[in-house]
C-alpha cells in the first residue's frame, strides 16, 4: 500500500464505507493466539458476510494483553488474510508515544490502510486540547498513512466536537471513532463533515445515522459478525437500502434485528464482553477460543443462558 499525504482524506472518503468490524484475537489454552483460527474468521467475515473493513488489535481484540510483537503479528495476519479483498485500519493506542510511533511505521510498511489512535490518558487537565492538538500533530508528523482519532470515556474524558473539527485540519487524519453521545457526534458531522468521516460503534443507531447525518462508514465493532451469518446478513441488507435511499426498507430489515440484539445483549454477563463474544461466535461456527487474564471466562450457567438466547434470537444458520 502506498501512502501519499496529500490524498490522504480524499482516498479515506472513496474507500471508507459501509460495514467495518472490530475484530477480536482467539487464544489458545495455553495462552497462545490461534492464528489458524483468526485466519479462518477473516476469510469468514470478508468472503462470506461481506466485511468492507477490519479494524485490529483494539480493545475488542485484547490489545492490552498483548506484547508490541503480538500486536504487529496481528498486524501482519490480517493484511495477509484479508488480501486487499477488504481494508485493515491498525490499532496503535498506546500510552507511550514512541510504542504508538512504531506501531504506525509497522503499519505502514506491513501494508495496513490505515492506522487509529486512542485518545490517551491525561493525568494533568490543564491545557488539555493543545496537549492533544500536538499529540495527533507529532504522530502525523512521523508517518504518512491515513489515520483516524478515537475519543472514548475510557480516556476519563472526551475530546469535544469543537476540538475535534481542529484536529481533522491535519492533513492525515481521515476519519474517527467517535464513542460518545449523539448530540456531540451529530456537532462534529456539522461542524466538519466535510473533512473527516465521523462514526460511532453502536449498531443500533447507526441506520439513523445514515438517514439524518449522511454517514457513510461504521467504524466499528462486533455486530457485522455476531449478528450475522452468511445466509443471513440482515445488517448487511438494511445498510445497502438505506446508501440507495430505500429508507423504509431499511427500516423494516433493521427492527427484524432486535431479538438478535437483545439476546445477545440480556445474555452478556457484566465484565466479561470478550468472553461472551467469543462463546457466541463459537455458536455461530466461528473460532472464539479463550481470553486472556485478567479477562474472567464464562461460567457454566453462563454459558448456558447464552445458549439458550442464542437459540432463540431468529438467526438464521447453515
Amino acid at each position: 500500500m502506498h501512502h501519499d499525504r496529500a490524498s490522504a482524506k480524499s482516498r479515506s472518503r472513496a474507500t471508507m464505507r459501509g460495514i467495518w468490524a472490530a475484530a477480536n484475537v482467539p487464544f489458545l489454552a495455553s495462552g497462545a493466539i490461534d492464528e489458524a483460527g483468526y485466519q479462518r474468521n477473516v476469510e469468514h467475515w470478508v468472503a462470506d458476510l461481506g466485511i468492507a473493513g477490519l479494524f485490529v488489535a483494539g480493545k475488542q481484540g485484547e490489545c492490552f494483553a498483548m506484547s508490541l510483537a503480538e500486536r504487529k503479528r496481528m498486524f501482519d495476519l490480517t493484511v495477509e488474510a484479508a488480501a486487499g479483498r477488504a481494508q485493515t485500519i491498525m490499532s496503535c493506542s498506546d500510552q507511550n508515544m514512541d510504542v504508538v510511533i512504531d506501531l504506525a511505521r509497522h503499519a505502514q510498511s506491513c501494508g495496513a490502510d490505515h492506522i487509529v489512535v486512542h485518545a490517551p490518558v491525561l493525568h494533568f487537565q490543564k491545557a488539555q486540547d493543545e496537549t492533544l492538538v500536538n499529540y495527533y500533530s507529532t504522530i502525523a508528523g512521523k508517518v504518512d498513512i491515513g489515520m483516524a482519532l478515537w475519543s472514548h470515556p475510557d480516556s476519563g474524558y472526551l475530546m469535544s466536537p469543537e476540538l475535534c473539527a481542529r484536529l481533522a485540519g491535519i492533513d492525515t487524519v481521515v476519519a474517527i471513532k467517535y464513542s460518545v453521545p449523539r448530540d456531540m457526534y451529530r456537532r462534529l458531522t456539522e461542524l466538519a463533515g466535510d473533512r473527516i468521516l465521523v462514526s460511532t460503534a453502536s449498531e443500533e443507531e447507526w441506520l439513523d445515522n445514515i438517514i439524518e447525518l449522511g454517514w457513510q462508514l461504521y467504524l466499528c465493532s462486533s455486530p457485522p459478525y455476531t449478528y450475522q451469518t452468511r445466509t443471513d446478513r440482515r445488517m448487511h441488507e438494511y445498510t445497502a437500502l438505506a446508501l440507495a435511499g430505500r429508507t423504509d426498507e431499511a427500516r423494516a430489515v433493521w427492527q427484524s434485528l432486535e431479538p438478535v440484539r437483545r439476546a445477545f445483549r440480556d445474555s452478556r454477563p457484566p465484565e466479561k464482553p470478550h468472553a461472551h463474544q467469543k462463546y457466541w461466535q463459537e455458536l455461530l461456527g466461528q473460532t472464539g477460543g479463550h481470553v486472556r487474564a485478567p479477562l474472567l471466562e464464562l461460567t457454566e450457567a453462563e454459558r448456558r443462558r447464552t445458549r439458550e438466547a442464542f437459540e432463540s434470537c431468529g438467526l438464521r444458520l447453515e
